[in-house]
């Protein structure tokens, strides 16, 4: 397992040292680093951003990032960025089966599929929506992703991920963060691994006001944690794979780029367990809207309106009096991309969605509970009741989430999925 640091606050600054000695005292560039290191500064914010925005970490690395070969351009494989419009997207609510493991040697790299996209890479709005599938680790390939943040929510199978700052381990209940242009490379705890990613083309993601929530709910800052220094000194032939405007590209390395012994700053990746999550919930009536269960947020520019939110379903108790519990119906102006990390979703459980598959609902595309949970709902005994061994959770956007022309022809999608509502049936009857 590897050692971790608790964050204590997205805006605090923090420093960890591989070798005593090897953090500069009193300045970050000294004529000389101690232990012959070389300083370099890293930037996931403008220099001018404001102090409570603005996020830098200073590395001290046994040789300078600028040592690498040339890129040459590589194939996408199934991934893809926004703009897009390689194909029409269309207003229906969709459903994903999940997707099978490759029976070929995929690292997670290889294994990245692009469900949708929205927003735009150059414009720094929006993001990618990815389901990742790997059966195998990457030692000598290492990843940067230039375009946006990458959160990773783990379904199946839990990841070592190797970063610039330290070693971070994830599985299915916890979620990841590895800040834009990063060099990370991912390692698999089990011999196989599936889950979801979105990546954050936007401001980075930060914790959501509590408004009159108060002080304590919601996620907490000590909750969540980062790496300690973990240096790789190897030497011989790697390859750094860089996604840039929505290009894959590579270069070789004579080097391992993870060479960093000590650093100091608040740019880092860091890890949530989401069973911290401290749940609000209505204890008198109704259902509450889906936002007091946001764990992150990309704020857009509007306020309340986010880039995305990532949003969870766990385990909790539902109390509310004389209430039909379930979602409600709905029609949102925000689009909602589903996943199932494991368990039953409240809304779905006569199957189809399952752990590992998927949903999207786009702005204004009416969804809600099925018919089967309609009716359920409509006369079930309204006591005290635990949700348990469920995990569900959405990514959330103010802009039209566009699928891929591989999501909208995978024999994954279910043609069926509009079915699960026609057993609605007309209950009017005139008077009251």
């Amino acid at each position: 397992m590897s050692e971790l640091n608790y964050l204590h606050g997205f805006g605090n600054e923090f420093e960890s040292e591989a070798l005593a000695g090897a953090l500069p005292v009193g300045r970050f560039n000294p004529q000389r680093v101690n232990h012959g290191l070389y300083a370099e500064q890293f930037n996931s914010t403008a220099f001018t951003a404001p102090r409570a925005d603005n996020r830098r970490t200073w590395f001290y690395r046994i040789r300078p990032s600028v040592i690498q070969g040339r890129y040459q351009a590589i194939d996408n494989g199934l991934t893809r960025s926004a703009p897009f419009t390689e194909i029409p997207t269309p207003p229906d609510m969709l459903r994903w089966s999940p997707l099978a493991i490759p029976s070929q040697p995929t690292d997670f790299v290889q294994g990245l599929t692009t469900m949708a996209v929205n927003g735009s890479v150059p414009g720094q709005a929006g993001i990618g929506i990815h389901l990742y599938l790997a059966n195998q680790s990457m030692q000598d390939r290492f990843y940067l992703n230039a375009d946006g943040e990458m959160l990773l929510v783990p379904q199946q199978g839990g990841l070592r991920l190797h970063t610039e700052c330290g070693i971070l381990e994830v599985v299915p209940g916890e979620i990841a963060v590895v800040p834009r242009g990063m060099k990370w490379r991912v390692e698999l705890l089990n011999e196989s691994a599936r889950g979801y990613v979105c990546e954050n083309y936007g401001h980075p993601l930060i914790l959501p006001e509590r408004g009159p929530v108060g002080a304590n709910g919601y996620a907490n800052d000590r909750d969540f944690q980062i790496p300690v220094a973990a240096f790789e000194d190897r030497e011989g032939q790697f390859e750094l794979v860089t996604k840039f405007m929505g290009q894959n590209y590579s270069c070789a390395l004579t080097h391992s780029p993870l060479d960093v012994v000590a650093w100091t700053g608040n740019s880092v990746p860091y890890k949530y367990d989401l069973a911290r999550f401290n749940v609000i919930n209505t204890v008198s009536y109704d259902h509450p809207d889906p936002s007091i269960f946001t764990v992150l947020t990309s704020p857009s520019g509007q306020a309340g309106v986010a880039n995305v939110d990532f949003v969870i379903f766990p385990p909790r108790w539902m109390v509310a009096e004389d209430t039909f519990r379930p979602p409600w119906y709905h029609r949102n102006f925000m689009s909602e991309f589903m996943g199932l990390i494991l368990g039953v979703y409240d809304a779905k459980d006569s199957g189809g969605f399952d752990p590992g598959g998927c949903s999207l609902h786009n702005s204004f595309s009416p969804h809600g509970p099925e018919a089967a949970v309609f009716e359920k709902a409509s006369s079930v005994e309204l006591k005290p009741q635990r949700y348990e061994n469920t995990l569900a959770f959405m990514f959330e956007s103010r802009y039209v989430i566009q699928p891929t022309r591989f999501a909208l022809e995978t024999p994954a999608l279910q043609a069926d999925y509009v079915d699960c509502w026609h057993g609605l049936n007309k209950h009017f009857g005139g008077a009251a």
